[in-house]
């Protein structure tokens, strides 16, 4: 089985009967879902479906989708001679309880080589192995995130944080917005400031990442004497604008990343220069990768990574949850937000993990 997203409206959602072959086919893998993590980055992936083409990871009936997740799958059969059954990996999974993979043996692990999965990063195409480990859950919340939060952070060390004193980071409750506040605080002098919801500011400040958080009604009292850099984690085109308007010329570069606020009124809002620019994280992890070697470039994310999940040891709560009609009403939560941002979610459809 496998969660299906209607495209068109990613409120909708359901449960197909989806199974997998009884004979595999020459140099495909089946692989168990042991576990995945479900969180509001997930969403943002449903919303950039198309764009960015994440329903073409794992094809499904048309108008529908398959939400990719990271996760840990075991190998339960094998058809490819480098891959063997009981191997454990790390790697993008379709939310369901098995994938088939046309696997291609790696340096380390294998590789997705379907043909509709040639044009996408090799970073979303990898499997690799992945031994038990007291941090499988908080990896498997915060890898993705905290991938997209370092690459972003790296772009802007390399353009000097484009001689800001601030960067302004909205939906700063959202675990991406905290681990991108993390590294900048790790990696320069820029004041940091979080912007969120009345209801988690309380939140945001005890996470210990952010000289200052407000809430969005006060983006007034921002002062607007410091050059600044805005990152929108939360796609609401009025809040942006309004930032951009009372920071002028102050502004030295706005970036949009994610969409937790996805179902904000657009309207007809026009947002005063700069225009804002989308960061695709995958341009600046292949860019690095020529630069850096591979070999050094996974060194340094994950020593970074590592760092993180420890200091979100003091407010990252797990939970778990199992089966189709758990995993369904979490899924319909996070599109509504009514998840707590203190808690990450960890899923299967194989029973308690």
């Amino acid at each position: 089985m496998h969660l299906e997203i209607l495209r068109r409206d990613i409120r909708q959602h359901r449960i197909a009967d989806s199974r997998p072959p009884a004979t595999l086919q020459d140099g495909h893998v089946l692989m168990r879902l042991e576990r995945a993590a479900l969180t509001a980055n997930n969403i943002s992936y449903a919303l950039s479906g198309d764009l960015l083409d994440y329903w073409g990871f794992f094809p499904a009936e048309d108008g529908w989708g398959r939400l990719p997740v990271m996760g840990f799958g075991v190998v339960t059969d094998s058809r490819c001679s480098d891959v063997p059954v009981g191997g454990r990996y790390f790697g993008f999974f379709p939310l369901g309880d098995h994938h088939v993979v046309h696997a291609q043996a790696a340096r380390s692990g294998f590789i997705d080589s379907a043909a509709w999965r040639e044009k996408h990063a090799m970073a979303y195409r990898s499997f690799d192995p992945a031994d038990p480990s007291p941090n499988d859950d908080a990896t498997l919340v915060l890898r993705g995130l905290f991938l997209t939060s370092y690459l972003l952070n790296d772009f802007l060390q390399e353009n000097a944080y484009f001689s800001a004193e601030r960067i302004i980071i909205t939906s700063a409750s959202s675990k991406t917005a905290i681990a991108l506040a993390h590294c900048v605080q790790r990696t320069s002098s820029v004041r940091v400031v979080g912007l969120t919801s009345q209801r988690n500011v309380s939140f945001t400040q005890g996470v210990g990442e952010y000289d200052e958080v407000l809430a969005y009604d006060r983006i007034e009292s921002l002062q607007p004497d410091s050059s600044s850099i805005v990152v929108d984690m939360a796609g609401n085109r009025r809040v942006v604008a309004e930032l951009h308007t009372r920071l002028g010329t102050k502004l030295r570069y706005s970036s949009s990343v994610g969409a937790t606020h996805w179902d904000a009124s657009r309207g007809d809002v026009s947002i005063p220069p700069p225009r804002p620019e989308f960061f695709f994280a995958p341009s600046q992890l292949a860019k690095r990768g020529k630069e850096w070697g591979r070999e050094v470039l996974n060194q340094r994310i994950t020593e970074s990574l590592q760092m993180f999940i420890g200091d979100s040891g003091s407010w990252l709560e797990m939970k778990r949850c199992s089966g189709d009609n758990e995993i369904s009403a979490l899924y319909s939560a996070l599109v509504s937000g009514d998840v707590e941002p203190s808690v990450g979610n960890i899923v299967t459809f194989h029973g308690n993990v």
